[in-house]
């Protein structure tokens, strides 16, 4: 199966923000492409970004790279250099272990969206450049915390 047929792959949602932070990902939505077509040594993934949205918290990974590619219209990429506007084939890079903190933004008025794609490996930490909050993954799945290993319940909560 080749070439995946993208009407036939969920649209997902969503964040796994714990508490308040979920919020700030609404519309946000993404494909997992990789997934989609099998792919387990790394993950490929459509991003959609509707106007005003984040792709996600700053963060930076420990063990995983990143790529990513604009695909449709413009989209602010945020790190710790400042604001690069971005827009189709526009591309940049996180290397693993990199603290460079980054995100993107949509702050036009179309829709946008970018290709991401990113090792996998066995377990990850990342940590965010805007908040005490880092997440470890694992086999036993993902665990938020703040950076000195305290459970992190969301940035309104009494953690």
């Amino acid at each position: 199966m080749p070439k995946l047929d993208l009407s036939s792959i969920t649209v997902r949602t969503g964040s796994g923000y714990p508490g308040d932070l979920a919020a700030r990902m609404d519309g946000r939505s993404q494909m997992a492409l990789g997934d989609a077509g099998g792919l387990t040594q790394f993950g490929a993934n459509l991003v959609m970004l509707e106007p005003g949205a984040l792709s996600s918290l700053r963060h930076y990974h420990m063990e995983q790279d990143e790529f990513l590619m604009v695909t449709q219209g413009i989209c602010t990429l945020i790190d710790d250099d400042g604001e690069h506007q971005m827009q189709p084939g526009d591309c940049a890079t996180f290397p693993a272990g990199d603290p460079n903190g980054h995100h993107l933004a949509n702050r036009t008025d179309a829709p946008a969206a970018f290709l991401v794609v990113g090792t996998r490996t066995p377990t990850e930490t990342a940590y965010y450049s805007d908040l005490d909050m880092m997440v470890t993954q694992g086999p036993d799945g993902s665990a938020f915390t703040h950076k000195d290993g305290r459970p992190f319940q969301g940035e309104n909560k009494d953690d």
